[in-house]
């Protein structure tokens, strides 16, 4: 049951009735009146759990894009009724105007329209539908919620899909459309062609030369249907946030652009979500479906807080990879975790694989160095370091950059690749990266 506002204000209506007779009877009289009118109401008002209720979403939406809740209420009674209703959802499904009035005959449907703009990626989950049905007299009605469950797949937004064409343009020049300069391990043998000045002197082809009577270059052509292992780091570092989303998001930004540059490459990808134990699995998918599988399995990811186990990484990438290929490991370059796990575990990688280790820059950390850079120590003018806050925030930055910059180098020395970006250009840093392995045969 409920109240309308026309209830409140026949019960207002009663103070003058009490200012002609002010009398506790008076007051007892009214008060009974509007309760007699109201329970009139109430029974007079149509059952709101009678109607048949259902709800209709897509499958899936990316995220940014919006979509609609489709709401099938069906009323089988023998009169009409008028109703309000409320189509809820979590927060961070975007419902918006999800209130709603509406007339429905007796033995008709009628659809009602919710408009979706998800704020987050993920399952987002359908709440109650509340229907409000008023009496005749509109003083009070009955109210009931109605169970429609359902969900809608966020997926992630790929906003780096922009960055692809001219990646696969400089795939297609190192495919053998333009030649590659850089003979490099791992290449196959492609063509002939006259020297020209900047190509390695060391794919001259002496014999050919000679019959030619000039000088005459071999090239090279990337081999394909290789291995490719994208190593998303779910556990405490990937919950840290970077502007407005997580070290997570940006990890599956940069995995999805990745998947789809070697996709179309002609390698295989697998990718694999963990932590302390495997939170998603993609392997055996190539095209179009493998970017669809990516996107449904990475989006209900979300950073555990716990500590990565890196020796788990290790066995979970023996077990998938029988021969060498490339190992992405998408995690936080943290001083900490490189020297307390990730470094025992990457120089073992490195021997057997190519190891490459992108992570997106903190800019909160960037902003740190950036005030110590124009804040001079050891002065004390008024341009310079005056307080105690300033000092300390200057020699944090200063400990913070130099620890990195170690954590860095220990990395490379044992040959693991880094990539280091912004989280919103960290996708295509990574997709350079993965050219330059290819155009110097490395992969």
């Amino acid at each position: 049951m409920f109240l309308t506002g026309r209830a409140v204000g026949l019960t207002a209506l009663g103070l003058i009735a009490v200012a002609f007779a002010p009398r506790w009877e008076t007051v007892a009289l009214w008060a009974g009146l509007v309760a007699l009118l109201v329970v009139l109401d109430v029974l007079l008002a149509p059952s709101p759990r009678a109607l048949q209720v259902s709800r209709q979403t897509p499958a899936a939406v990316r995220l940014d894009e919006p979509s609609q809740s489709v709401l099938v209420i069906t009323n089988p009674s023998r009169r009409a009724v008028s109703l309000r209703v409320r189509d809820a959802w979590v927060p961070s499904a975007g419902a918006v105007d999800n209130r709603h009035r509406i007339s429905i005959p007796a033995g008709e449907s009628r659809r009602l329209r919710t408009p979706l703009m998800a704020s987050r990626r993920g399952e987002r989950r359908a709440d109650l539908v509340t229907i409000r049905s008023r009496g005749p007299l509109t003083l009070a009605g009955r109210q009931a919620s109605h169970e429609a469950p359902t969900s809608l797949l966020v997926l992630p937004p790929f906003r780096s899909r922009k960055h692809l064409p001219s990646r696969l343009a400089l795939l297609r020049e190192m495919d053998g459309r333009t030649a590659v300069l850089t003979r490099g391990q791992g290449t196959e043998f492609d063509s002939l062609r006259e020297y020209v000045i900047g190509d390695d002197v060391r794919a001259i082809d002496w014999r050919a030369t000679a019959r030619a009577g000039d000088v005459v270059v071999r090239t090279w052509r990337p081999e394909r249907d290789r291995r490719v292992l994208i190593v998303v780091d779910t556990g405490r570092l990937s919950a840290v946030r970077l502007g407005d989303e997580t070290r997570l998001d940006a990890q599956i930004e940069a995995t999805l652009l990745l998947a789809a540059l070697a996709s179309h490459a002609g390698d295989r990808v697998d990718v694999v979500a963990i932590d302390t134990e495997v939170r998603a699995r993609v392997a055996g998918e190539r095209g179009p479906k493998l970017m669809n599988e990516l996107a449904e399995r990475l989006a209900p990811l979300e950073p555990a807080l716990v500590e990565t186990n890196w020796t788990q990484v290790a066995t979970v990438v023996r077990q998938q990879l029988s021969q060498r290929a490339l190992v992405v490991l998408l995690t936080a370059l943290d001083p900490s975790a490189i020297e307390n796990g990730i470094l025992p575990v990457a120089r073992a990688l490195a021997a057997d694989h190519t190891t490459v280790l992108a992570s997106a820059l903190d800019p909160g950390l960037r902003e740190m160095r950036a005030g110590a850079a124009e804040s001079p120590s050891g002065t004390d003018s008024d341009e310079g370091i005056s307080t105690p806050a300033e000092a300390f925030l200057a020699a944090a930055a200063e400990r913070t950059e130099l620890e990195h910059d170690v954590a860095e180098y220990r990395l490379r020395s044992r040959g693991v690749d880094v990539v280091e970006a912004p989280a919103d250009a960290l996708a295509p840093a990574l997709a350079d990266a993965y050219l330059r392995l290819k155009r110097t045969g490395r992969l």
